[in-house]
């Protein structure tokens, strides 16, 4: 099924974080650690912004401390183990329309919908598979790294919501982080109750069609309408002449490597003609061969950049390359400063 454009989040100019999101993790030093204003104290960061529900923070801020915090209560699953606590009360109206939906696949929809009124910067989006059924997530700022804390909470934060608000003891298929392996990946591997691919282009969580598709409950669609006019109302939600540009980036960012990035697919999902797209798209100053080499080219700086980078088959399969021989010609081509032969 491929995705409508409403189920892609925003990408907004400011990567912000809401405050209140920090509250589990800055109890959770509290009881480790007595240097918890310190840690704050050291990313500009007040306890007292934490009391108040719409306050906002850089999400550079968030991803950094996040990190350090691991490392200060010597906690390198601590993301992870955080997750596994998480109530949907914990993201406010956004919880509470993912536990009042029918089925897991409307959960994750909204979920992708609505993930920038808790925080921007971020690539969100649902699609299918191999008929199975995954919801993917990704910081898209590449200057935030390493993000390992923040990816590996999000990723059991989500599976401890399917828990929570579907079916107690549920496990996904398979789980898909972005980040390299560590040396001992059984603790995750127990938390999350599945296999885990390290080194991939995004954070996802595979679920099985029958899980996603199952009806769980009745909705009580008035219920549903107040919550997401709320949401609404902290989205901001883009005007129909907001950027194109970043809708396709988002795009992208979820696909790449996953199913083949052509206009006239990114053009039914964002319900625009073809013709429509790349109008819009000139307009704007880019190409979708721009855009997909742009971010092919961050990708693989970074992949490239790192000590334990995974082998070179494995980084072209993230960047959606046929095989190594094609990436090194990109690789080429980009040293050239001239673009790839092809974006297939």
């Amino acid at each position: 099924m491929a995705v409508a454009s409403h189920l892609v989040s925003r990408m907004p100019a400011v990567a912000s974080i809401r405050a209140s999101v920090l509250i589990p993790l800055v109890q959770q030093i509290d009881k480790r650690s007595g240097k918890t204003d310190l840690l704050l104290a050291s990313h500009g960061i007040l306890r007292s912004q934490l009391e108040d529900p719409y306050a906002v923070l850089p999400m550079a801020r968030y991803v950094a401390l996040f990190e350090e915090a691991a490392t200060m209560t010597g906690e390198p699953v601590l993301g992870a183990r955080m997750g596994t606590g998480f109530k949907p009360a914990d993201i406010g109206p956004i919880g509470m329309l993912f536990a009042l939906s029918p089925t897991v696949r409307s959960a994750f929809e909204r979920l992708s919908k609505y993930v920038n009124a808790v925080q921007g910067a971020t690539s969100s989006g649902v699609f299918e598979e191999n008929g199975d059924f995954v919801w993917s997530y990704r910081i898209v700022d590449p200057s935030m790294w390493p993000r390992r804390q923040d990816s590996e909470f999000t990723i059991a934060a989500s599976c401890q919501l399917v828990r929570s608000c579907f079916r107690r003891g549920w496990r996904p298929i398979e789980i898909q982080l972005e980040h390299h392996a560590p040396r001992d990946a059984s603790v995750l591997e127990r938390i999350y109750g599945t296999p885990i691919l390290f080194g991939q282009s995004g954070n996802r969580i595979v679920i099985a069609k029958a899980d996603a598709d199952r009806v769980h409950r009745a909705e009580d669609k008035s219920l549903i309408e107040i919550l997401e006019r709320h949401i609404g109302d902290l989205v901001n939600e883009p005007a129909a002449d907001d950027s194109v540009r970043e809708k396709v980036q988002a795009l992208i960012s979820i696909y790449l490597g996953r199913k083949p990035i052509m206009v006239a697919n990114l053009a039914a999902e964002l319900k625009m003609s073809t013709r429509s797209l790349q109008r819009r798209l000139s307009e704007e100053g880019v190409s979708l061969r721009d855009l997909v080499r742009q971010h092919r080219q961050t990708l693989a700086a970074h992949y490239l950049a790192d000590r334990q980078a995974a082998p070179m088959s494995e980084v072209a399969r993230v960047l959606g390359y046929a095989d190594n021989t094609v990436l090194w010609r990109a690789l080429r081509s980009w040293d050239k400063k001239e673009p790839p032969s092809s974006i297939g």
